[in-house]
């Protein structure tokens, strides 16, 4: 048998072949190829105990990714109104709105973007409405009247169609507690997307056509035509499940609150407008103008005295529609959502909103009393790492590139189903061939952390304890694999200790 030939066999097994000579093996025990062994029996374990919570995540997130363009057509009617000449002023279409959603209060204004829109008027404390979410009426912007109103969520403005499935992806409508189970497959998604496309580069390294590499071998049959398709897709897929992995960590329970430490401590946290007005500049001195939005009758969640009634004289506010204009002058262009002050000492906030590119998340604070500026912020003046975990947040959630991003997202978690449910009919594939009804596949032998020199185990171990602080779920899950595999390795050595003492 060449030497070649040994390699392959040791390719197809997992195991060192017996046969080869001490210098071949001294080879093999060097370089990768004394990492491979180690990242094999990682991306086997990984890939049977972690793939169930990838395949749900992939699954979820396919119909997420679908939840966009269904959005439309589910609420076309509350989205949508026939275009007019002439736009009603923000207020007016406000005051509509309070008319017909007299409850709770009014947190803020999106005026319709663009002709054939509508403006969504923005209430909290609604009953029935839980605290993280909103009640956005609809409003005609040319007509005044209400076309509807429904439950939203986010900075996206998610209706409920992608709400309910962004909860069923982040959390399996589970609470807090359901998180885990995403933030689990985000965290091993990289370890198992990298460690596959190390492991299929280097199985085809002998061979350095490209067309060998990225398409299936339809020559071979049985676990090598799985494996095939299984490292051809995987190829292809990899880097776009590493970013998937990467920019869902970014917000997930406890990596994502290290991240933003992290970032906080580079001096690369994500700026925000000041909203604190002092209350000369506010008006707040027993001389306040008129109560309530320029142009508006007073009523809740508008400011005014029925917002405080024991407040004595209300204080002054320009209004909605003055602030608007402060906003446009400062070129803030739609779609942009104005916020109310949530007190006497606090401004509006004027922010874009648009998450497609070109991104538009400039912000303007505007004190009430006065319509000046108080503060702004550029979109453009933002850290580095500020920018880029708002741009692979948005290209995750695939808003940055419209249906296209939202294609490719679907592509992915296709590609990602199917390398999962390839990798365990490869697992099945590989069982002994006697009772093949009760057996199961067989993991890499163990030992393999043995065959990897120090000068690269040591900064392995460091790095890996560096990753597992920055990223606890996977730290604390992969010491529970190293804890089941030791205690299985030492039983299976008492077993054997067992069986050579009855001999």
């Amino acid at each position: 048998m060449s030497t070649e030939q040994r390699l392959a066999s040791s390719d197809s097994s997992g195991s060192p072949d017996p046969t080869r000579s001490g210098e071949e093996r001294t080879v093999r025990r060097t370089g990768w190829a004394a990492l491979r062994p180690l990242v094999l029996r990682l991306h086997f374990y990984a890939g049977v105990l972690i793939a169930p919570f990838l395949l749900v995540a992939a699954v979820t997130g396919l119909l997420y990714a679908c939840s966009f363009q269904a959005e439309k057509v589910a609420y076309a009617h509350e989205l949508t109104a026939p275009a007019g000449t002439e736009k009603l002023p923000l207020s007016q279409q406000v005051a509509d709105a309070r008319k017909a959603h007299p409850e709770g209060k009014i947190a803020a204004v999106r005026p319709a973007p663009q002709p054939g829109d509508t403006t969504r008027v923005l209430l909290s404390d609604v009953p029935g409405v839980s605290d993280d979410h909103q009640l956005a009426v609809f409003v005609d912007p040319y007509t005044g009247n209400v076309r509807g109103a429904l439950e939203t969520y986010g900075s996206t403005g998610a209706l409920p169609l992608r709400t309910w499935l962004d909860a069923l992806h982040r959390d399996l409508h589970l609470g807090e507690g359901g998180r885990l189970y995403s933030e689990l497959a985000a965290s091993w998604l990289w370890v198992v997307a990298g460690g596959g496309l190390a492991l299929w580069i280097g199985r085809k390294r002998k061979n350095r056509a490209l067309r060998a590499l990225a398409l299936p071998d339809r020559t071979t049959t049985g676990r090598r035509r799985t494996l095939s398709w299984h490292g051809a897709v995987g190829l292809w897929a990899a880097v776009g499940l590493i970013f998937l992995s990467a920019t869902g960590l970014t917000w997930s329970a406890y990596a994502g609150a290290n991240i933003g430490d992290l970032r906080e401590a580079l001096g690369q946290a994500t700026p925000t407008v000041s909203t604190a007005v002092t209350k000369s500049d506010a008006g707040h001195d027993g001389h306040g103008g008129s109560s309530g939005m320029a142009g508006m009758p007073d009523m809740p969640g508008m400011g005014g005295t029925k917002e405080n009634p024991s407040s004595g004289s209300a204080p002054s506010d320009v209004g909605i529609d003055k602030v608007l204009r402060a906003a446009r002058a400062q070129g803030l262009s739609d779609p942009v959502e104005v916020g109310l002050p949530t007190d006497e000492g606090t401004a509006y906030v004027v922010k874009q909103v648009q998450r497609s590119w070109p991104e538009k998340q400039d912000a303007i604070a505007v004190d009430p009393a006065t319509g000046k500026v108080t503060d702004v912020s550029r979109f453009a003046d933002h850290p580095v790492l500020a920018k880029l975990t708002r741009y692979g947040i948005d290209l995750h959630t695939g808003t940055l590139f419209g249906i296209a991003n939202q294609i490719a997202l679907a592509a992915l978690a296709l590609a990602l189903i199917f390398l999962i449910l390839w990798g365990y009919r490869m697992w099945w594939q590989r069982r002994p061939t006697r009772d093949r009804a009760l057996s199961f596949g067989r993991p890499m032998p163990r030992g393999a952390w043995r065959q990897v020199p120090l000068p690269v185990l040591i900064p392995l171990v460091l790095a890996v304890g560096a990753m597992g602080w920055l990223v606890p779920v996977l730290g604390i899950s992969l010491v529970a694999f190293l804890a089941v595999d030791i205690a299985l390795g030492a039983l299976a050595r008492r077993r054997r200790v067992s069986a050579t003492a009855g001999d």
